[in-house]
């Protein structure tokens, strides 16, 4: 395996006062894996941090000279450095690992940028004040809604404009039902060793847990699943708490 930079860095928006669920969720689930790579990263906050990535997506690293976006790609890099947490996985399992993957992002993701961008009242209340915080007036509104116009074409065209809270939170449910399942009484998905789908599913459902929304709907529906919140206390405890926070 290649040497790992000291200096890597990991860059996202800032926390307190900006960052939204989702941005937040997959953030986390990159620091997550690679936690459990065992390569130390320096969590960086940055109001632009969205404009700063090569694909307009957080979160991204910046390890020697290269700036890598978004989980799949920086599990690649991480892989051609010579550190992979699926290795030991067979054929199958790997199959089945990436289409529990896909899941998430195409439940988990979609509905919390659902929540963010398309439910009135979330919109009004915490993703306008917080995605355009950093900016004066107007800025902060136009950039708002330009990210709601980009985010509300995206669920046009994959079918989800018209759907209701209640359709979307279903749609929760039955992802983290399919998520409990395949746990089980395992501590990770593949048995032992945790593999880049714990990093995610960890990232999503952590970050969905400790978000206080408009309401506590969204969050109920992962508490629902028992094995769900133990495994997210586990990763916690396992590879955040501890560990130096920025």
């Amino acid at each position: 395996a290649e040497p790992w930079p000291e200096n890597a860095a990991l860059y996202q928006q800032l926390k307190e006062e900006q960052i939204l669920l989702s941005d937040n969720a997959s953030s986390l689930a990159v620091q997550a894996f690679l936690q459990m790579c065992n390569l130390p990263i320096r969590v960086i906050c940055r109001a632009n941090a969205e404009y700063m990535s090569p694909s307009g997506k957080v979160p991204f690293i910046h390890v020697g000279n290269q700036v890598v976006s978004e989980l799949g790609p920086i599990v690649q890099f991480v892989k051609a450095k010579g550190h992979s947490l699926s290795d030991g996985l067979d054929e199958v399992q790997k199959a089945e690992m990436k289409a529990y993957m896909e899941l998430v992002n195409n439940m988990l993701l979609t509905a919390e940028l659902y929540l963010q961008w398309c439910d009135d009242v979330t919109v009004e209340e915490i993703t306008y004040p917080r995605y355009g915080s950093p900016y004066p007036w107007p800025l902060n509104r136009i950039l708002s809604y330009q990210k709601q116009w980009e985010v509300r074409r995206k669920m046009k065209a994959i079918g989800w404009a018209g759907k209701t809270l209640e359709q979307v939170l279903e749609d929760v449910d039955q992802c983290c039902h399919a998520l409990s399942q395949r746990l089980g009484t395992q501590p990770y998905f593949f048995n032992k060793q945790p593999t880049e789908l714990d990093a995610l599913v960890f990232g999503h459902l952590f970050t969905i847990l400790t978000t206080q929304l408009i309401t506590d709907e969204l969050s109920e529906k992962v508490k629902n699943y028992s094995n769900l919140t133990a495994f997210c206390r586990r990763i916690e405890q396992q590879y955040f708490e501890g560990h130096e926070k920025d």
